[in-house]
């Protein structure tokens, strides 16, 4: 894998932050404008293992350097895939290293702008880019991967976006930095849930209406129902991916203002699930259209990703 800048306008921000030194840590590689570094293999199958690849997943590396992570997830794990490097030697490297492993049916690698490649197959993606490319490049995948994709990053954040899990381990032979460590992030790319959603439930011989009111930013997401006339807040609002779930005291099928417990799958402008009002009930269908309101669920342009740039004087 490679840490990689991907272009001059990211490289003004290595500048300012010091990563124009990377090339001469011991063991990294200046393959062109950007340092090329190996990612140890420990941290390549801890990747992996975190994003729980197996043989349905297609993987996509941006920054694939030798292309040791799609090779691996290939070789090991069973999955497909390819990688992205803006260096044509790695990539050829990449694509030898694949046909000596005998995987070259599974791992390919190509030339590309990381910008301009469209990972919508990607049902992991594994980055290791420098802080500024993860906050920029950070728009992009949530435009272009489906909720549920699993994305595992070695070293960097993506700023406000916090991680569903994070960790740090050794990582012997890792030729940059002042200690032989590397930290893995991983997180679930969460549907969209924002705006307003008419709901229609099942609970008796007659179906019930109701109306929801949702806000999320990022996997984090808090609403309100209301019934009857009467406004209620959602309680555990829980959202894994295209997965809802939530709690609302709402009136049941004979009037009385029961909990209710909903689970659902979001997708696109609707949620279909099933809810119960007692843990030994029998659950009963419910199902959501999305009328208005929809919204971004972060910012395009993260907070620390504005600093850097207002910083650097790049425009």
């Amino acid at each position: 894998m490679r840490l990689s800048q991907f272009g001059g306008t990211v490289a003004a921000f290595a500048v300012v932050l010091g990563f124009g030194l990377a090339a001469s840590e011991p063991g990294a590689q200046d393959f062109g404008d950007t340092p090329y570094v190996q990612t140890p293999a420990n941290v390549v199958k801890a990747m992996l293992d975190t994003a729980k690849v197996g043989p349905k997943d297609f993987v996509i590396d941006l920054g694939s350097g030798d292309g040791r992570m799609v090779i691996t997830a290939a070789k090991e794990y069973g999955a497909r895939g390819f990688g992205v490097d803006h260096d044509v030697r790695l990539v050829r490297l990449a694509n030898e290293n694949a046909a000596k492993a005998g995987v070259a049916d599974r791992a390919v690698f190509y030339a590309r702008d990381l910008y301009k490649t469209d990972v919508h197959r990607a049902s992991v993606m594994s980055i290791y880019l420098l802080p500024e490319v993860n906050l920029m490049v950070r728009p992009k995948l949530f435009r272009e991967l489906r909720p549920g994709t699993r994305v595992v990053s070695h070293d960097y954040d993506m700023g406000e976006w916090k991680p569903d899990a994070q960790f740090t381990l050794d990582a012997p032979g890792k030729p940059v930095g002042r200690d032989p460590v590397s930290k893995v992030y991983y997180w679930i790319v969460p549907a969209n849930v924002t705006g307003d959603w008419v709901v229609h439930v099942r609970s008796g011989a007659k179906p019930q209406e109701f109306s929801l009111k949702l806000a999320q930013k990022f996997q984090f997401a808090e609403g309100s129902a209301e019934a009857a006339g009467t406004r209620v807040e959602l309680e555990n609002v829980k959202l894994d991916g295209p997965r809802l779930s939530f709690k609302a005291r709402l009136p049941d099928a004979a009037g009385q203002v029961v909990m209710h417990e909903f689970t659902g799958r979001v997708a696109g402008d609707t949620i279909e699930g099933t809810f119960k009002t007692d843990p030994a009930a029998r659950a009963m269908s419910w199902r959501a259209r999305r009328v208005g309101g929809k919204v971004a669920i972060g910012p395009e342009i993260d907070p620390k990703l504005a600093e850097l740039k207002a910083g650097s004087g790049v425009q």
